[in-house]
């Protein structure tokens, strides 16, 4: 009688921006249980087939994306199917507090023989009370409205800042103040005591929005020396003509693992790694239904003397409001040794 009772008093409505503190704009189902509670089910589903041709492989996610490292495999030509990138995720709001969890298919295991089996990995996990965050998602570093949209999963990630992690994150209007997980990429992770410090305005309105965010950390290296690393960031999302918009991320400094997703380290021997990247996306829709992004993305590291690029152009048509099929073609370039590939995806995208 009481689930009956619960279940009528529900009210079942597609919310959009159920991922704003998580970084995405997901569709979801809400139940409203009383007028403070409510339980938001979203997430998607995404099927993508892969072709890759050239001299760079992408080791560490088995080619189901590009990230900033590549691996020299002369005369590379491989085509997959994958439906890792499937997510979903849970929200549940009471009075004024928060709770979010997502996880998603990209956590190993299975085989390739039988199943095709893959093991869930946790992305987001964390609470929020009023203006204070504690938990694990996405860097306060990044602005997450700055990622092209993209069939391969992020985009020019070779150029973006992209970390999620535990954290205490404070909000009061468009300033965030954050303390981070630390870790010495290439370091002594073992003696990291001192968390990273995260500091970051954002300025929006009817035209968008614009971040500015600085970065402190203490890097702990081999040698058993403390090393202090400072970086900073640039990022937004604005419109421009009808529904287009451009997007943009300029990063500098001592930014390390906050960007690039291993196109730099943290440091190199005993020396901080100093990089520059920066990319941008531009889209533009051809009507309602169509749209294509074309991004560019490059980061330069100084102390390893490296080099990543990625470009790419895609098309995406929504056959409903849920449902869309993309394509996209791009490059992944290893500059520094002269080796590149080219590749082909298609994706179906079943929003929850």
């Amino acid at each position: 009688m009481l689930k009956n009772s619960l279940f009528n008093k529900s009210k079942l409505l597609l919310a959009t921006g159920l991922l704003t503190m998580a970084g995405a704009a997901n569709a979801g189902y809400t139940f409203d249980l009383t007028d403070n509670d409510s339980i938001t089910f979203g997430g998607y589903i995404k099927a993508d087939v892969r072709t890759i041709d050239g001299d760079v492989s992408s080791p560490i996610t088995n080619n189901d994306y590009w990230i900033g490292h590549g691996a020299n495999t002369d005369d590379l030509s491989t085509t997959k199917f994958s439906v890792n990138e499937t997510r979903f995720n849970a929200k549940y709001v009471h009075g004024d507090v928060t709770g979010f969890i997502e996880l998603d298919f990209l956590g190993g295991g299975g085989n390739q023989i039988i199943s095709n089996s893959s093991n869930p990995r946790l992305r987001h996990a964390f609470i929020k009370y009023k203006n204070v965050l504690v938990g694990q998602t996405w860097t306060t570093f990044m602005n997450t409205s700055a990622l092209a949209e993209a069939a391969d999963f992020g985009g020019p990630l070779n150029a973006s800042s992209f970390i999620r992690q535990g954290q205490i994150r404070y909000t009061n209007g468009g300033l965030q103040l954050s303390l981070e997980n630390p870790f010495s990429d290439e370091g002594d992770a073992s003696e990291d005591s001192i968390p990273d410090f995260i500091a970051k305005y954002t300025f929006k309105g009817d035209w968008g929005n614009v971040s500015v965010s600085g970065l402190a950390r203490q890097l702990n290296t081999v040698g058993g020396e403390e090393e202090t690393a400072i970086g900073y960031g640039i990022a937004g999302r604005i419109k421009t003509v009808g529904k287009d918009d451009i997007r943009f991320q300029l990063h500098g400094g001592e930014t390390g693992r906050y960007v690039g997703v291993v196109a730099a380290r943290d440091l190199v021997g005993e020396e901080v790694e100093e990089t520059t990247s920066y990319m941008v996306a531009y889209r533009h829709f051809w009507n309602d239904d169509t749209r294509s992004t074309v991004f560019y993305g490059s980061t330069d590291a100084d102390e390893a003397d490296t080099k990543r690029n990625h470009v790419a152009i895609n098309l995406f048509k929504n056959y409903t409001k849920q449902l869309s099929f993309g394509v996209e073609i791009g490059n992944f370039e290893m500059d520094e040794i002269s080796k590149d590939s080219n590749y082909l995806q298609f994706s179906a995208k079943y929003v929850l």
